[in-house]
């Protein structure tokens, strides 16, 4: 089994999203044969979508100049990453009610047309389907379920969108309220974990 991690914490340490998908790797990895490919996307910042890269991905392979092929060969190791996992593990922290720009870039890498998805007659199919995705979904307060968490429909809709349709949550929520609500959540975070199929 193939494991891909994706750390979208602006912080290399002392994330509580990274704790968290780290112990969800472990899980999954405990007495099977496992390959884990971890991508922190602090340490290892993806540059971000902006005219230079959509004018190099839109220039044909053979026409591109070498900081265009360069620029595009960023996203094609995320895809090849994406294309190769078994299982994708995010740690996905809330900020300002929505992922993280290392998320976002992340997503816009690997989202290619012809890809890792395309266009059909009967609207858009993903291609990277057969992949379990497990996202550990941590806020500093309380949104799950309510009006202010508009992190879970961008997170289900996008997965979904290149094909990644098997996706579970685990929620850690309330770690900017005070010691006892971040050991309940913790603790309500290892009983989803326990749970993971």
């Amino acid at each position: 089994m193939n494991i891909l991690q994706i750390n979208s914490s602006a912080r290399s340490t002392g994330s509580e999203s990274t704790r968290l998908a780290d112990e969800i790797v472990a899980r999954l990895a405990a007495g099977t044969d496992v390959t884990i490919v971890r991508r922190d996307l602090a340490a290892q910042p993806h540059p971000v979508l902006d005219e230079a890269a959509l004018q190099a991905l839109f220039t044909p392979a053979d026409q591109r100049t070498a900081a265009q092929a360069a620029r595009v060969a960023l996203d094609d190791a995320l895809i090849a990453q994406a294309q190769a996992a078994d299982v994708i593990v995010i740690g996905a922290p809330m900020y300002n009610f929505g992922i993280t720009v290392q998320l976002k870039s992340w997503f816009d890498a690997i989202a290619r047309a012809g890809v890792t998805f395309r266009y059909t007659a009967a609207g858009p199919e993903g291609l990277l389907k057969g992949k379990k995705v497990i996202v550990a979904v941590t806020r500093g307060g309380l949104h799950k379920g309510g009006p202010t968490d508009t992190q879970l429909p961008h997170l289900r809709t996008f997965l979904s969108f290149v094909g990644l349709d098997d996706v579970q949550f685990v929620f850690s929520e309330g770690h900017g309220m005070g010691p006892d609500a971040v050991a309940r959540a913790r603790a309500e975070a290892q009983q989803q974990i326990a749970a993971l199929a």
